[in-house]
């Protein structure tokens, strides 16, 4: 037997020891069952290792048993394996050591992204569509994902040498990148919308720095002019409960509860009250979730909700009312375990039932989801039996036990057509941007503001496009397809180049001038407005 296979089958039972000596100690009435129930695992490890009819690794089997092991609690308890948690933890502390780009393998060959603004790459000009076709002078074609991450990732102020194949370039360009830390931004867009008054803030996650990305956010837009926010927390999973707290702080005044957490063991019931540092105007707030808004997500909507501090539009988030607490392991993996329970300021418990995991992590009820499209009240007869509670201010009725339902109801964006699945899979928009800048330089001349409001995609530029598309190995289609969706096609080309040339907040603008929630959530500012004066009425009462 191998010495890692010893040192798996030690370290098995040494665990197994510290639980049965620590139930011991502790007068548990379950130790003696918790000690033979133990016994009979490791008579069960021995007898797989002696006799199953093909070797298996000991490591393998443990990794196996624990996760059965936690299968039966809740969903959001996991355990998180050394790589996968290296990873998990970059997200968390928002930054990470290496190149800064953003890449994906295509037909072998790795292709650039974007280059993360500020970073080295993005300094020595390396562009989307650029093609690393060599890393320390190796070909980099066939690579995997992670052979190409583990070449390109490397402590600060080391040095990589990548040879890069250029759209419209014959000769391989040559970068010599000196490795630096890299920010993995929670906040990567915020702009001022086209009307001049409305603010925009999208939060993709909640990590180590989200609340001072939102502060430097909130002042750059109230220096150029902001009346009125919208947040957009759509699809945004959660992350780190404090960063939560302080991001829901800024909008609401002190001394009032952001959330309270319920569990059994000390420490992890708590209420979280808001501070006396709020530094921004009261200005009307709308909040954008959908079912993929989940947890630290919910802690912020559900709190501008219960204090009628905003409007929450959108759809039914996802309902994770659950706190995990981080165990580090040995070997550098980590329990991700539930101790507690949240809940809303008004008292709701927002956790769905999740009794069967397939339909508690893929399945939506549409009933459950629906809502009306305005700020009338619920029905307190609910007929989806979930309990009724009340917002601190207006008393209105919300919901619980399902997630955050919206005060406005706005439908997702329909998902592509057919036709425009099949475009995207061409990667052409892409392809075709990378090729025109940089044989049309003088776009990049062009104010953003200006390129946003008034270029046009021309019929050229379409027709040029379908030949491509026609062309296309990856994806079969047909002339009439590809005419059928020159639309899409003009809106998707001038996404393309806004982030060829400019970075994928530019990018991201345009995407954002054609996104129907937006524009419908725009219309609602009146009931936003509502709720800010319901808002500063109750405060003025509480003096």
């Amino acid at each position: 037997m191998s010495k890692t296979k010893i040192s798996s089958i030690l370290v098995i039972g040494a665990v197994l020891a510290g639980f049965v000596l620590g139930s011991l100690l502790t007068g548990s009435v379950h130790a003696e069952s918790t000690l033979d129930q133990l016994k009979v695992f490791t008579q069960v490890l021995r007898y797989v290792k002696a006799y199953y009819v093909e070797d298996v690794d000991s490591g393998t089997l443990v990794n196996a048993a624990i996760r059965g092991m936690l299968e039966d609690l809740d969903p959001h308890s996991n355990y998180v394996e050394p790589e996968a948690f290296a990873r998990m933890n970059e997200r968390n502390t928002g930054e990470y050591e290496g190149i800064g780009i953003s890449f994906e393998m295509r037909d072998g060959w790795i292709s650039v992204i974007s280059a993360m603004e500020g970073g080295p790459s993005a300094h020595l000009g390396i562009r989307p569509g650029d093609r690393i076709t060599q890393i320390e002078g190796v070909p980099a074609h066939g690579l995997s994902n992670d052979d190409v991450v583990a070449k390109l990732k490397g402590p600060k102020g080391t040095k990589v040498q990548i040879a890069v194949q250029r759209p419209g370039v014959d000769n391989e360009l040559q970068f010599t990148i000196v490795r630096d830390k890299i920010p993995i931004y929670s906040v990567p867009y915020s702009f001022m919308l086209d009307d001049g008054k409305t603010g925009y803030v999208y939060v993709v996650r909640f990590s180590a720095t989200t609340s001072e990305e939102l502060e430097t956010a909130l002042k750059d837009l109230e220096s150029k002019g902001m009346e009125r926010l919208i947040l957009d927390l759509r699809n945004n999973s959660g992350g780190l409960l404090n960063q939560a707290i302080e991001v829901a702080d800024k909008f609401i005044d002190g001394n009032q509860v952001l959330v309270y957490t319920k569990g059994r063991i000390e420490g992890s019931s708590q209420h979280y009250y808001s501070t006396d540092s709020v530094s921004h105007p009261r200005f009307p707030l709308i909040v954008l979730v959908n079912h993929g808004s989940a947890s630290a997500s919910e802690i912020v909507s559900g709190a501008i909700q219960d204090h009628d501090r905003g409007v929450v539009a959108g759809l039914t988030t996802f309902g994770k009312g659950l706190v995990q607490r981080q165990y580090m392991l040995e070997d550098g993996s980590a329990l991700l375990l539930t101790v507690a329970r949240y809940y809303t300021p008004s008292g709701r418990l927002i956790q769905r039932s999740y009794k069967n995991r397939e339909e508690y992590l893929n399945h939506w009820d549409e009933e459950d989801a629906a809502q009306s499209d305005s700020l009338e009240t619920i029905a307190e007869a609910d007929t989806t039996g979930r309990p009724v509670y009340y917002t601190l201010n207006e008393h209105r009725p919300v919901r619980g036990g399902g997630g955050i339902n919206p005060d406005i109801r706005i439908a997702s964006p329909p998902d592509l057509t057919e036709g425009e699945s099949k475009l995207e899979q061409t990667r052409v928009y892409f392809e075709y941007a990378a090729e025109y800048s940089v044989k049309h330089p003088d776009l990049a001349k062009m104010e953003l503001g200006a390129f946003l409001k008034n270029y046009k995609v021309t019929d050229d530029m379409l027709n040029q496009l379908d030949q491509k598309a026609l062309a296309s190995t990856v994806v079969k289609l047909t002339s009439e397809e590809v005419k059928a969706n020159h639309e899409y096609s003009r809106k998707a080309l001038k996404r393309e180049l806004a982030g060829n040339i400019w970075g994928q907040a530019a990018r991201y603008r345009v995407h954002l001038n054609d996104d129907p929630v937006v524009a419908e959530a725009l219309r609602h500012f009146p009931e936003a407005e509502m709720m800010a004066k319901v808002y500063e009425g109750a405060l003025e009462n509480q003096r």
